[in-house]
Formats: C-alpha cells, structure tokens, sequence
C-alpha cells in the first residue's frame, strides 16, 4: 500500500432520526419551559431516534458520506466509529456498519472518548494512512444518548438528542487533516458520567462549563498553530456541539468572529460525538463554506477529554 503524506476528507454525511422533540413537549414531561432552556444552552429542539440502533445510524451517516465522496463501500480500507452509547459490547459498530455496506476484510474498530469521539476518531484513521497502514478510511460519530436520559432531570435531559455524522478519508500529498491536539483533565472525568449497566447520563454542569470556557481556547489554537494557520485565517469554526453559551465563548476568546461558526446546537442538542461531524456536513451541505478552506474542528467532553484539528473543507 502506497505511504501518503496524509489524508484529506473526501466526502460527508449525516443522519438524524425524523422524529423531532421541541422543548414545549419536553415542558409537559419536566418542570421546565421553552425561555429557560434556550437561555442556559440555547437549544430548541432534538432528534430522538425511535427503532433506529447506534449502527443504524451509523451506517445511514457512513452510506451517504460515500456517496458524497464518490467511492463505493469496497475501495474502503478501514472503518472507525465513535460512540459512547452502544448497547452491544460484540460485534462493535464498526464491523456491522461492515456488514450492513456489504465491506469484506476492512479493519473496522470503536473508539470511546465521548464528545471529543470524531475528532479522536478522525485523527487515529489519519496517522493509519500516514503510516501507510490504510489509503482511505470511513469515520463515523453515531450516538444514541436519549437512551440514558433521565427524564426527569430537567437539567440533563433537555440537553441531548441522537444522530450520527461520517466522514470519508483517502491518502493525499497535501494534507488536509492537520496535526490533533489532544488530551484530558482526567482528575476530572468523574464530571460527566455514564457508569453501570442501568445507567442515567449525569453531570456536573458548572464544573464542565468553567473547564469548556477557561480550558479550551489555547487548545484551540494550538491546533491551529499546528496547522499554519491563524485563528483569524479560519473559514468556520466547529466545536462540540455542547452548549450554545460554551460555543459563543470559545469563539470569542478565540478571535474567529469572521468564520463560519457552526451552532446546530439550536436544532440537534447535544449528540457527544456526533455532534461535529454532523454541523460541519450542514455547513458543507448548505455552501456557507469554500472548498478547500481551513475549518477548525473542537471536540471536547466525558472524561474530561479534548481533540481538535485544522481540516480543509470537502
């Protein structure tokens, strides 16, 4: 297999489950209302999946990035899904979004680091074809977190819908994936958890929100650094889709007023590690990015765990 320079995305998808949950409807299940919701995290509505599983969703997501990629599932060398909400421990999703493409011998693996998942994900199928080890990859965000929802807490369970975001990979001369920043605040991991096997998602909002607002911008632009690029040169801006008061912050610290800043946040919550690839196939989706310009991408989360990189735009 021939050793690339590095990769480039080649193509996006995205899927979400059609049936939508509106903060009215969340107001007759939880002592809660519509004004108070957007105010702390600027969300309006969710995706909630009904029949569709994890893999599912991944393979709809991973199926229509190939399209747009204009490869067939067989010229795939390697597939990674991120997922922090599997039910099944074997097979992983990866191997049945395999299965359900109709692959045959591709290495496919899960990757579990919550919200920062795709970035983690996309990174490790990069270094893959660097190494010369893959010479295209499909990476997948696919969540389903509604499952762990306690929906009586209203200050989580307003938070997070369910969907999944793909990518395609192929080897390229010029890179258009730059170096990961990547890292934790492990001490703190305990601050979002899902633990157990009957588990309930809880959290500890006010810890996660002064880690996201005071921790991440010199993550952020060390990545850019890495890259060559200055925060200010940046086309769009597409962080974890968390909080629309966290994504407003880090932009702002950040100096990035003039890109696109994704904030599907409004209209999908919280997806973990969905919830990147999906904002930024909308951007591409709807042109408000130019080809080939540089996109910041933050993933940060459960763990407490960070990725980010500088990639070029489909």
């Amino acid at each position: 297999m021939r050793n690339w320079q590095g990769s480039r995305i080649a193509g996006l998808g995205y899927y979400q489950p059609p049936r939508v949950l509106t903060n009215k409807e969340l107001s007759e299940r939880v002592d809660t209302d519509d004004a108070w919701i957007r105010s702390r995290v600027g969300i309006e509505r969710r995706h909630v999946a009904d029949t569709e599983s994890v893999a599912d969703m991944a393979t709809r997501a991973g199926g229509r990035a190939l399209d747009a990629a204009g490869l067939r599932p067989a010229e795939v060398d390697l597939v990674v899904v991120a997922t922090c909400t599997s039910v099944d421990r074997v097979p992983n999703v990866a191997s049945r979004v395999a299965a359900e493409l109709e692959m045959e011998g591709q290495a496919a693996y899960d990757i579990n680091t919550a919200c920062s998942g795709f970035s983690y994900a996309l990174a490790t199928a990069d270094h893959a074809i660097r190494a010369g080890a893959a010479g295209s990859a499909l990476v997948i965000g696919a969540e389903r977190l509604t499952d762990y929802v306690d929906w009586k807490d209203r200050s989580t369970c307003i938070l997070f819908g369910d969907g999944a975001g793909a990518a395609v990979l192929v080897g390229a001369d010029e890179p258009g994936v730059g170096p990961v920043v990547w890292g934790g605040a492990a001490q703190r991991g305990s601050a979002i958890r899902i633990e157990g096997t009957s588990a309930r998602i809880e959290q500890d909002g006010q810890t996660v929100f002064h880690w996201a607002t005071t921790a991440l911008t010199p993550i952020a632009q060390e990545a850019c650094l890495r890259a060559g690029v200055k925060p200010e040169e940046l086309a769009g801006f597409v962080p974890h889709q968390a909080n629309l008061r966290i994504i407003n912050a880090i932009a702002r610290d950040l100096g990035v007023e003039e890109a696109v800043i994704a904030r599907d946040i409004v209209s999908s919550g919280n997806t973990s590690a969905a919830s990147t690839p999906i904002a930024l196939a909308k951007l591409v989706q709807r042109g408000e990015v130019p080809r080939g310009a540089p996109v910041l991408l933050l993933g940060f989360g459960g763990g407490l765990t960070f990725a980010g990189q500088v990639v070029n735009c489909p």
